[in-house]
């Protein structure tokens, strides 16, 4: 549907999706590549992404999911603008990872994995990010968070709040 002559999502993501295809010649091998660029572009596989690959690769839609869901890295919701990643690592879960990460699902209100509603935050559990001395750690975008509190938490949200009213105040 467009509106005023305006695009929608959907139609933004088949256009693109179109343009990532111009790229690869449509031999089966290239269904991976694909599938990765497909991913950068829009921090997941968005459903009509998928549609357009089968097509293109002369593929159904059910082989194309069948083969991304094989793989933990491909995403099939959006991200959320800001990624919240914490270390359960073995450093991290003896120091107290687990109760950060139950910290953040508590003060975001979303499940290891989820993204929140208005797609501000996406939590996930990542294995090691290799800052065992700073345990328990959290990556929140790239910036690296070590000794890690469910206090330190609330604060990393606090800096958020400040950064998104003083963003409102200048529009």
């Amino acid at each position: 549907m467009t509106v005023h002559g305006e695009k929608t999502e959907e139609e933004e993501v088949r256009k693109e999706t179109q343009l990532l295809l111009e790229g690869f010649s449509a031999a089966r091998e290239n269904l991976i590549p694909i599938l990765q660029a497909v991913q950068i572009k829009f921090g997941y596989i968005p459903t009509v992404a998928i549609k357009a690959i089968a097509s293109f690769l002369a593929l159904s839609s059910g082989e194309i999911f069948g083969v991304a869901t094989f793989y933990t890295r491909f995403r099939f919701t959006p991200p959320g603008k800001h990624s919240i990643r914490v270390c359960l690592g073995t450093a991290c879960h003896v120091k107290g990872g687990n109760i950060i990460m139950e910290e953040w699902e508590r003060r975001i209100g979303i499940k290891e994995g989820g993204v929140t509603e208005d797609r501000e935050f996406g939590l996930e559990r990542v294995a090691c990010v290799g800052c065992c001395a700073l345990a328990p750690v959290v990556l929140v975008g790239k910036d690296v968070h070590g000794k890690m509190s469910p206090t330190a938490v609330e604060g990393i949200l606090l800096r958020f709040t400040l950064e998104k009213e003083k963003q409102e105040e200048k529009t």
